[in-house]
């Protein structure tokens, strides 16, 4: 996934970071593959799977926060702790999504119509 370059997640709206270890899945296999390969998120680490709207915890071994944005950054889907087994449909408007570790969202004061940069 993107070389090993990590970007950080901000939002634009409080300027907290979210995440300030993103990794990006861009490629068809990365977003199949997601976070399937790993046992935990550490905290400030996130993916973010562009393009996709929608995703599953399925065969996942942990929980995760989610947040869904459209093409230009703004949150229209907010999921707090999606466990193992599940499915989060898509959203309309959503063109990527943002995995975090579980209980990121809360902590950041994350809510629809905010805005996320990810920035080098």
């Amino acid at each position: 996934m993107n070389n090993g370059k990590h970007f950080v997640a901000r939002d634009v709206e409080t300027g907290v970071v979210v995440a300030n270890r993103v990794s990006v899945a861009s490629r068809r296999l990365e977003r199949a593959v997601g976070l399937l390969s790993r046992s935990s998120l550490d905290p400030g680490e996130g993916l973010w799977i562009t393009p996709c709207n929608g995703v599953h915890t399925w065969f996942m071994r942990f929980t995760i926060d989610v947040l869904a944005l459209d093409k230009d950054g703004v949150v229209v889907d907010v999921v707090s702790d999606l466990k193992p087994w599940r499915m989060r449909l898509p959203k309309p408007g959503a063109f990527s999504v943002l995995e975090l570790p579980a209980g990121t969202l809360a902590s950041a004061g994350m809510k629809v119509g905010h805005r996320v940069r990810i920035e080098a």
